[in-house]
């Protein structure tokens, strides 16, 4: 929907940002494409992990057909080893909205990581750099005491952030604690700025389907990771598995397998635990931070009437 294909309603100048959010593995991607073709605009992913090349089974990017049908932005743009989080991404983001808002008046973002989200929206807070000495503290700590002893910790001293937090990964845990060591306030204190002003009006929509449904999506989505070749994935990328990026569900689990702690099916009944644990904090996270409008991936033309009305409105 470029401005020759401005639809009837909307007010000239106007600019809207649709935000699909939602659980892994609930439809997000296709829905994103079917609305963008609609509108004739594009879509920023709004995705942790799927910024990374060549993470691509474990991370359930679009197919190479999904990414010819729409153009996509964010995805295989940084390396593995690059420690990227939602403030370069709030900074990354920014200037590529007001390119693609100069050509078309509504733009699609999709994704299921709400920090990502949030910084689009509302903007991060800056605070000094940790001294690196708090965190090479931290990573021996870690070492000597395991993943139990972090989670434990964050939980303690930010349960707030850890609701919604991936408790699984680390190096999320680490960086949650050592802003806390070094600032005396918790974490999630500071992904609570005060609103920022945007030169856009979000539409922002939920989507959610019932909860054993949804499970049974992500217990699939799982088989067809691996029989597509999610092990090789893993394996390609093992001398990096101590990478921030390696060290998410999908890869970490298989990592276990391959160093004999557990079996084959034992790492995928945990990839599918771990997922639906994921799955069910996103929703958390949702629902609790910001006012959206919930549907099910199947409500098309609902979700379509709901951007046009709001569009009318302003």
């Amino acid at each position: 929907m470029g401005r020759s294909t401005n639809f009837a309603g909307i007010i000239p100048g106007s600019k809207y940002l649709v935000v699909i959010a939602g659980p892994t593995a609930v439809g997000k991607t296709a829905l994103a494409i079917q609305l963008a073709k609609l509108y004739g605009t594009e879509i920023i992913s709004a995705d942790s992990r799927q910024v990374y090349k060549g993470l691509t089974i474990g991370t359930a990017k679009p197919t190479r057909e999904q990414l010819l049908e729409v153009r996509h932005h964010f995805i295989n743009t940084q390396p593995v080893d690059e420690l990227y989080g939602a403030g370069h991404f709030e900074k990354d983001v920014n200037p590529k909205l007001d390119s693609l808002f100069a050509m078309h008046d509504l733009v699609i973002m999709v994704g299921g990581s709400g920090l990502y989200i949030d910084a689009v929206l509302h903007g991060v807070d800056d605070f000094t750099e940790v001294p690196s000495a708090i965190r090479t503290g931290l990573n021996l700590e870690f070492k000597n005491k395991g993943l139990p002893w972090l989670q434990a910790e964050v939980q303690r001293i930010d349960p707030s952030y850890f609701s919604v937090a991936d408790v699984f990964n680390p190096q999320r845990l680490i960086r949650a604690l050592e802003v806390f060591l070094h600032t005396g306030s918790p974490y999630s204190s500071f992904l609570k700025k005060e609103k920022t002003t945007r030169p856009f009006i979000p539409i922002k929509i939920l989507v959610n389907m019932e909860r054993e449904k949804l499970y049974g999506q992500i217990n699939k989505r799982v088989d067809e990771m691996m029989q597509n070749g999610l092990l090789e994935e893993a394996i390609l990328f093992k001398d990096q598995k101590h990478l921030n990026a390696l060290k998410t569900v999908g890869y970490k689990e298989l990592y276990e397998h391959l160093e004999g702690k557990i079996t084959l099916q034992e790492a995928v009944e945990k990839i599918k635990q771990h997922t639906r644990n994921y799955a069910k904090r996103q929703l958390t996270w949702f629902k609790n931070k910001d006012i959206f409008e919930e549907f099910t991936p199947h409500d098309f033309d609902r979700i379509k009437n709901y951007i046009d009305l709001t569009v009318a409105n302003g």
